[in-house]
């Protein structure tokens, strides 16, 4: 019996020595910490990346500043990408914020969404992510850390797709850092928050020297492009079409579309599992086929045009989960095979001046992979 009750007293002190040592954090109010929709590889030249969202909202009765984000390994803690402040200044938006308003405190009851493009060492992925804040709080300068937004990493695209046009070059447009691109435009029609776009690519046509026209710039049936085939990327069912938006014959002469007719003409394939393809701004009068109709790999379904909220004639492609397409989020894809044959660091000297040649040393002909930002590529036809 005094074996016991020694024993408990050890016990006891030890936990009091340990509570000593190591004092809880008080409990506080702060963030809601939430990742919308689990990230999968995609790999990108040569490396495979996860593309998400954290979305945080304050929930507290204070502004709250975040000031630091761990990525970790939810099994075994190893820290997969850290971000201080200044890494994360360009990469948080506040809900309903114009993307040019500077960054500041999170008020309560807003909410900011904070972009994630994570390299991923070679070998298998993490199978869940944990993420570690550190934020500020208070007028006296006070700061605290939280710990959560668990998520499962899914597998990667299993479908391998084919590219929606082809020969070339083409211009596959997309960078994750644009504050108004594709992958941050967010929206919310359907009383659901979504993303559509956030593995979207503009398709735009160039010849040798990089230029987008052979004249006038202005005139819509004189852009590269313009009138080519889009492609069913995989054997499919066409889930929607829509072929009634008119189109200027002048780029100059276009004007900001409503939401609804924001796609312009398009075709929507169901490619099973879920999975939808979106081809939208397509000329009007163009499209092939049916609601319905299955198509073959490499199928036309329509014309590359110029409808919908578009700064030029283009293709817009992306992979969503639904058959609306502004109601539906992004999903990864692959394309079987491209060649790169250069890029554009700066977008802006598209149509002015010739693409930078690729490295010496780059692996020109990809297989399985999403081209790179604003790469440009000759594809082939199957």
């Amino acid at each position: 019996m005094r074996a016991f009750a020694f024993a408990v007293l050890l016990c006891c002190a030890s936990l009091s020595t340990a509570d000593a040592a190591e004092p809880a954090a008080p409990l506080r109010q702060s963030y809601d910490l939430q990742v919308p929709v689990a990230p999968s590889p995609v790999r990108m030249e040569g490396v495979s990346w996860l593309l998400y969202e954290l979305q945080l909202s304050n929930f507290s009765a204070g502004p709250l500043r975040l000031q630091s984000v761990q990525v970790r390994d939810g099994d075994t803690g190893r820290v997969l990408a850290e971000l201080d402040a200044a890494a994360l200044a360009p990469r948080l938006q506040r809900i309903g914020a114009a993307a040019s308003e500077p960054a500041r405190a999170l008020a309560p009851g807003e909410r900011e969404v904070l972009y994630l493009e994570l390299r991923l060492a070679d070998g298998a992925p993490p199978k869940r992510l944990i993420h570690r804040l550190r934020y500020g709080y208070g007028s006296e300068g006070g700061s605290a850390e939280l710990e959560g937004a668990t998520v499962d990493v899914r597998p990667a695209p299993s479908l391998i797709l084919s590219p929606p046009v082809s020969g070339g070059p083409w211009v596959a447009i997309h960078h994750p850092e644009w504050a108004r691109g594709h992958r941050r435009v967010y929206y919310a029609v359907g009383g659901r928050a979504v993303l559509p776009g956030r593995y979207a690519i503009d398709w735009v046509k160039l010849d040798a020297q990089g230029r987008t026209s052979a004249g006038d710039r202005d005139r819509v049936a004189g852009i590269y492009g313009y009138g080519e085939p889009v492609l069913a990327v995989a054997d499919a069912t066409v889930a929607a079409v829509r072929d009634d938006v008119k189109e200027v014959p002048l780029v100059s002469q276009h004007r900001k579309q409503s939401l609804d007719d924001a796609p312009g003409n398009y075709v929507a394939l169901d490619l099973g599992d879920g999975r939808y393809a979106f081809y939208e701004h397509l000329q009007p009068g163009s499209v092939r086929v049916a609601v319905g109709q299955r198509v073959r790999r490499g199928q036309p379904l329509g014309a590359l045009g110029f409808t919908g909220d578009s700064t030029g004639p283009h293709l817009h492609f992306h992979l969503a989960d639904g058959r609306i397409p502004l109601a539906s989020d992004g999903v990864p894809y692959v394309f079987d095979r491209f060649r790169v044959i250069g890029r554009y660091p700066d977008l802006s000297q598209m149509g002015k001046a010739p693409w930078t040649p690729p490295l010496a040393a780059e692996q020109l002909s990809r297989e399985n992979e999403r081209p790179g930002p604003n790469t440009v590529l000759e594809l082939g036809r199957d």
